[in-house]
């Protein structure tokens, strides 16, 4: 048992606790049931960062991702329409998936075992969050201004998208 901490096995559980909830998301028929288990694994990945001692990373995770991309997502599904239509999925179909799933394991496993990583770290002092919130509210404004210009546009484009199919 050498070499298993606390800290350790909690970031095994929370592994383990996201990718189920990515799977759950993907195996999942019903769209609010995926989204649930979307917001799941994004809740686990918060605690991952806690765990790699990134408060702030993990606080930005809970309410960016697991908070608005959620309710966003939500918010899409609520103004769609569905059918009650499921497909069911063929043999070869979820075998060759599988298969492809595991390559691209094997080859990012490959990746990372071959990619030579530096044991330096860099200056903690220049990576706050001071710095990080100078960063993009005076050097980045205009790529982070037009990005929510941008996400604003598709939320607009989803609403008129969606009156669109139900006059239809």
């Amino acid at each position: 048992m050498n070499g298993w901490s606390g800290e350790f096995i909690a970031f095994f559980v929370l592994s383990v606790m996201a990718i189920g909830g990515a799977v759950f998301m993907i195996n999942l028929t019903r769209v609010v049931h995926m989204a649930l288990a979307l917001a799941f694994t994004f809740l686990s990945i918060a605690g991952i960062y806690v765990t790699l001692h990134a408060e702030f990373l993990a606080v930005v995770q809970v309410l960016i991702y697991t908070g608005a991309v959620t309710i966003l997502m939500l918010f899409g599904i609520m103004l769609t329409r569905h059918q009650g239509r499921e497909e069911e999925g063929s043999l070869w179909k979820e075998g060759l998936s599988f298969v492809g799933v595991g390559a691209l394991f094997g080859l990012l496993m490959w990746a990372i075992y071959q990619t030579p990583f530096s044991g330096e770290t860099g200056p903690v002092e220049l990576y706050t969050v001071a710095h990080l919130g100078e960063a993009v509210f005076k050097h980045y404004v205009i790529p982070f201004e037009v990005t929510s210009v941008l996400l604003l546009v598709a939320l607009v484009g989803a609403i008129i998208l969606a009156k669109k199919e139900s006059k239809s």
